[in-house]
């Protein structure tokens, strides 16, 4: 058997590096479930802990403690995708890095494009009422004059919701970016655009937001685009690699390596969110 000596840490290491690369709402979102999930279907427990009451101290005795309150959540690990491709011979290629890393790659780049378009619909669905600037009815449609305008906007939806300033981002499209890069208010990062997209989209700094550039930002058929800010406390996601073999191709006188990745997201805090639907001019 030509994929004796299969080693899947080799390949599974590879995919999950690319995919660290390419995600951008992914990336955004709190990810310290992740080592809970072992297969499809695991749930998560999410526990936030509410308010805490802030007291006079008179030099009197104080009162006795009051008990953490809260809410749990559940975190689904609902979503599953796969691939399986075929390769001449798996031992020789896992001697070949860079064949193992091309592979990985687009087998990342390709798992990535459905995750991320699954998880930016997700948060527009749950960004909270009132949070919001245009409508699918009366959508904005920025200028270079106003574009910068706008993202401030988006961040006094956020500050008049209580949100901290520490993190906050927004994902644009490539042509809302094309408007600031007119404006002089807005300060890149020096990155060119290939670069800033193996780099998670991130371009630049603005209005409080660390900007980040995707095409999967959510649209209806080029227009109405749904421009999201938020921060990482909004969103929780957890994904994982369950499933990574080789075998023999019984038709063909190759290998074939196939993997199964589950993952699951919830918007957790939908004040966290601001929303601004928008129309390229």
């Amino acid at each position: 058997m030509a994929f004796s000596s299969f080693i899947p840490e080799v390949w599974s290491a590879r995919l999950l590096e690319h995919l660290d690369k390419v995600h951008v709402y992914a990336g955004l979102m709190n990810r310290d479930y992740e080592g809970d999930i072992r297969a499809f279907g695991d749930t998560v427990h999410i526990n936030q802990v509410g308010n805490i009451t802030i007291s006079d101290y008179t030099g009197q005795d104080i009162s006795d403690p009051e008990e953490l309150s809260g809410t749990m959540q559940d975190l689904v690990i609902d979503r599953a995708k796969y691939f399986n491709f075929q390769i001449k011979d798996v031992d020789n290629a896992q001697s070949n890095p860079k064949l193992v890393d091309a592979a990985m790659q687009r087998a990342s780049y390709g798992m990535n494009d459905v995750i991320d378009q699954y998880l930016a619909s997700l948060l527009v669905a749950g960004v909270a009422s009132g949070h919001t600037i245009g409508t699918d009815a009366s959508p904005i449609t920025p200028t270079s004059a106003n574009a910068y305008d706008y993202l401030v906007d988006l961040g006094v939806k956020l500050n008049e919701a209580n949100v901290p300033m520490l993190g906050r981002w927004v994902v644009i499209p490539p042509w809302y970016h094309g408007l600031l890069l007119k404006d002089p208010r807005f300060v890149g990062n020096g990155t060119g655009y290939n670069q800033a997209i193996l780099q998670g989209g991130l371009v630049g700094e603005a209005a409080g937001f660390q900007i980040h550039l995707s095409n999967n930002v959510p649209n209806t058929s080029g227009s109405k685009f749904k421009v999201i800010a938020g921060t990482n406390a909004a969103g929780a996601y957890a994904e994982q690699l369950v499933e990574l073999e080789a075998y023999r191709l019984e038709h063909n006188f190759s290998d074939a390596i196939k993997g199964l990745h589950v993952y699951g997201a919830k918007v957790i805090q939908p004040t966290a969110l601001a929303m601004m639907t928008c129309n390229k001019a």
